[in-house]
């Protein structure tokens, strides 16, 4: 019934009619409260309706709906002023701009009081929901219509309506602009020099709301024109450390921080902070200082490691992003390892509820003190981008502070000396590093620090040095400092407070990356704590034990196969992973983790092998038949594709880590037969779980092809349409351009067998081959993963390739050209020479090329070069040179 009344148009015109309503508490004997709470909710069901309309909004009363919302506009109450004006906006979003051609007018007219007599609340009411309509309509209103921009002319008016007399107003103006300066929009940069003099004269403006925008708008432009910021930095900087030091408005501080973090990570404006660093550096150091408030609800944080978790401490899991698989030394995507900066604020101006209003949010929860963006964190992250542009220069600056405040008596001047020690690790290590046989044996007894709050940052920070200490030399230094320090961290990760747990687990995985191998010698009590850890750990904490047991695994590598370490290690996984349902979240972290022990222990694993093949082929089938039920059933919620990618990943590192024989096995008598899920897999629209399934069909054709073969005549179509660019959607195509990496990878590990059968197929794989190395938009390691398919269809079809030799002849060479020498390189260039053997002729255009080529790679050949080609592609280059060089040499005269 509820559904019906929700899709009936009457519906919307009573739910538009309460919300303009303002004697509701009259008609009703509702109070204040009360009233505000229904006609709060009757916006919300009112803008999820028209959300729900097509454009033609069928049956419903536009004009009715329209004509109660902007009366709704000049409401007493702001709550219900901010709910109609996102109803408007609602119905903007859905009918465009042109379907509603007076609103615009009409909200700049009464937010700019052009009449003379708009009360307050209307002027506030308009602007509140013009703001939205900016925030929510960016696109089009920056469109062209018939030679006219509608931003060309709402931008001077904003300008205008800066300047009223009413600062939520002023504020709202100055946020709806901030709206579209990231956009670099044309009607923006025209009016550019008006916007800066209307920040500088709003600079002072006494609402803290107003120079809130004021912050945002001149960070915003230090992206989008430096040059406009440069001449004005000194008396910026001027600015902004008084706005950063406003203890009475901590959001007002948060964005003046904002533009330090801003400018430090602009390579243009950034060097012109030198000479005021000695009045940034001071200021953040003082907002890295946990304020009143904070300490209050931090100060003897309970030791609460026996305790459980609550569930809204867990956080939702998600599989990480893999490499895609490289025939080369290139990379496909800039995807950074760092944590991203939380992105400047680009919400519209605060409309702050009055008491007894509702929030219209879609999270009611604002997020843990730890998890939260803050001043503390964003004055640490502005630091440590400082100390990575100036250096040593930051530290001579920071050295004071950490002197007075290493040692203070007061646990939050300690812990906020121990964060900038941590912040500046990386710009200014070079000077830190005189000072850290001292400061490393102080940092360890902060560990056992009676604020838990301090020994979790004193872990974070030990972390941040752990490079430094683990690269010691000296047999005598290592133990005097890199011992305990790994000691001290691997302690904590049991301590009595399970956010210092954790945050000594996250330091230890950070150790394992630097220290790499040199931890071999420590594995066994290493592995014997984390196995105390599995037995102690609530849920929460297990995710990031996940972690540094598969980064030890993935550093150590076949160290870890020893039979001690299995025994020890694999028990308490298995325990764990007997505990885990298949539908749980840490499904993902406990698959990814055994996804890199499995690699490490290499045939060690086949003890364990078949129980988690099995569970992966189960988690596999039960994720693609409730795809499918979720498909023909809307009210069914869709499984998360992570399921699939992280047991497709297992799957692949165990057929890699086994010998063929047993990997053949468990192919062999999986059930569901494991190449039909495959094919499912292949096909999937989530490029997440097709990156993974082409990643797995390349591991079977080098390690179990037999298995393989008889599936090829089903999967290689498939694997064909993969590599077809047309497939690709613009808005996804760094993630489609993975898919189609791994795709082109497999096809080459496909085509170096022999037995593949793959002959009436080259056709068609080359046209998707040559299609990829034409396209100047495609990235350079899918080119060269390409070309190497490309290449290794040669070794075994060069006649079928041989009459397109003088298509793909030079793009070839120009491409694979800079590939660092791989069995994979080997082989291209085998299967182009035997290609050229065929068809020399067809070398004329790029014949210098070839020759030039061939002499590179034969020099490594020649020194000694161990590969297991080499010797088939020494005498290849031989026969092309030799027994074809009677026919390529007039070419060479003629083209000399």
């Amino acid at each position: 019934m509820l559904g019906q009344a929700k899709s009936s148009p009457a519906t919307a015109n009573y739910l538009a009619y309460i919300l303009s309503n303002g004697q509701l508490h009259q008609d009703l004997g509702l109070n204040s409260s009360d009233s505000i709470l229904v006609r709060s909710s009757a916006a919300i069901n009112l803008k999820n309706i028209i959300k729900g309309f097509s454009k033609a909004y069928p049956g419903l009363d536009l004009d009715y709906v329209r004509s109660l919302a902007l009366s709704a506009l000049k409401d007493s109450t702001s709550q219900i002023r901010s709910f109609a004006g996102s109803v408007i906006s609602e119905i903007v979003q859905k009918g465009g701009i042109l379907g509603w051609p007076d609103l615009l007018p009409e909200l700049i007219a009464l937010a700019g009081n052009d009449a003379g007599n708009v009360s307050i609340e209307t002027q506030e009411g308009a602007m509140s929901a013009m703001a939205k309509i900016c925030e929510d309509n960016k696109e089009s209103l920056d469109k062209d219509y018939q030679g006219q921009r509608p931003l060309s002319v709402i931008i001077p008016r904003l300008l205008d309506i800066t300047s009223s007399p009413n600062p939520k107003v002023r504020a709202f103006a100055l946020a709806s602009i901030n709206t579209f300066i990231p956009r670099t929009s044309p009607s923006v940069l025209a009016s550019l020099d008006d916007i800066m003099a209307r920040l500088f004269h709003l600079a002072n403006d006494p609402s803290d709301s107003v120079r809130r925008n004021v912050c945002r708008s001149f960070t915003q432009l230090v992206d989008v024109r430096p040059d406009k910021i440069q001449p004005h930095m000194g008396g910026l900087v001027d600015y902004f450390v008084l706005q950063q030091r406003n203890t009475d408005d901590p959001d007002l501080a948060l964005d003046a921080a904002e533009f330090w973090l801003c400018v430090g990570e602009n390579r243009r404006l950034c060097p012109s902070l030198r000479p005021f660093l000695g009045q940034i550096i001071p200021v953040l150091l003082e907002n890295m200082v946990y304020d009143e408030e904070d300490i209050l609800r931090l100060e003897g944080d309970a030791d609460d490691a026996d305790q459980e978790d609550r569930q809204e401490d867990l956080k939702p899991q998600f599989a990480t992003m893999k490499t895609p698989r490289m025939a080369t030394n290139g990379h496909v995507g800039a995807n950074s390892e760092a944590a991203p900066k939380p992105k400047i604020h680009d919400t519209i101006a605060e409309d702050e509820p009055s008491e007894g209003e509702i929030e219209d949010s879609d999270d009611g929860n604002a997020g843990s003190l730890e998890d939260r963006w803050n001043l503390r964190k964003c004055s640490a992250a502005a630091l440590d981008v400082l100390a990575s542009h100036f250096h040593g220069a930051v530290f001579a600056i920071t050295l004071p502070y950490l002197t007075e405040n290493l040692r203070h008596q007061e646990w939050p001047n300690r812990e906020a000396a121990v964060l900038a020690i941590g912040a500046v690790a990386d710009g200014c290590m070079e000077a830190v590093t005189p000072h850290l046989p001292d400061l490393v044996p102080y940092l360890l007894s902060l560990l056992n620090d009676k604020e838990p709050i301090v020994r979790l940052i004193t872990c974070w920070a030990l972390g941040r040095y752990s490079s430094w200490a683990s690269h010691l030399q000296d047999p005598s230094d290592r133990k005097r400092y890199f011992e305990p320090m790994m000691e001290g961290i691997l302690n904590k990760m049991l301590d009595k407070n399970k956010r210092v747990q954790e945050a000594a687990a996250s330091a230890f995985a950070n150790l394992e990356e630097k220290a790499t191998k040199s931890l071999t010698p420590y594995c066994g009590p290493i592995i014997r704590q984390f196995v105390e850890c599995f037995g102690k750990y609530k849920d929460r904490n297990m995710f990031i034990l996940y972690d540094c047991v598969q980064t030890l695994a993935e550093h150590v590598g076949p160290a870890l196969a020893q039979q001690e370490l299995i025994d020890t290690l694999m028990p308490a996984i298995i325990q764990r992973w007997s505990k885990v349902s298949d539908r749980s979240q840490e499904i993902f972290p406990l698959l990814e983790c055994l996804s890199y022990v499995a690699t490490a222990l290499a045939d060690a694993f086949a003890p364990f092998a078949v129980p988690v093949f099995a569970r992966c082929i189960r988690i596999i089938h039960q994720s693609l038949e409730e795809y499918v039920m979720a498909m023909n059933d809307q009210a069914l919620e869709k499984p998360s594709k992570d399921f699939l990618v992280t047991s497709l990943d297992l799957l692949s590192a165990i057929i890699q880590a086994l010998d063929f024989r047993r990997g053949g096995e468990l192919v062999q008598t999986s059930q569901p037969r494991f190449f039909d899920l495959l094919l499912f897999c292949m096909e999937d629209p989530s490029n997440d779980v097709r990156q993974s399934s082409y990643a797995l069909l390349g591991d079977c054709a080098v390690n179990i092809f037999p298995q393989l073969q008889p599936f090829l005549p089903t999967l290689i179509p498939v694997l064909i349409q993969q590599l077809n660019l047309d497939n690709l959607k613009d808005q996804d195509s760094e993630q489609g351009f993975s898919v189609i990496n791994n795709a082109c990878w497999s096809c080459g590990e496909i085509a170096m067998n022999e037995n593949a059968g793959i002959g009436h197929y080259v056709e068609q794989i080359y046209k998707r081959l040559l299609g990829i190395i034409s396209n100047p938009e495609v990235p350079t390691s899918v080119n060269e993963n390409a070309v190497i398919a490309l290449g290794r269809l040669g070794v075994h079809c060069s006649a079928t390739l041989a009459p397109h030799l003088g298509e793909f002849g030079k793009p070839f060479l120009q491409i694979i050209g800079p590939v660092e020498y791989t069995d994979e390189r080997a082989h291209a260039f085998l299967g182009f020479n035997r290609t050229v053997e065929k068809n020399p002729q067809a070398m004329e255009d790029c014949l210098l090329d070839y020759f030039k080529a061939s002499a590179a790679y034969l020099r490594p050949l020649n020194s000694g070069f161990n590969n297991p080609s080499s010797k088939d592609l020494s005498e290849s280059f031989q026969r092309v040179n030799s027994e074809g060089y009677g026919r390529l040499k007039p070419l060479l005269t003629f083209t000399s």
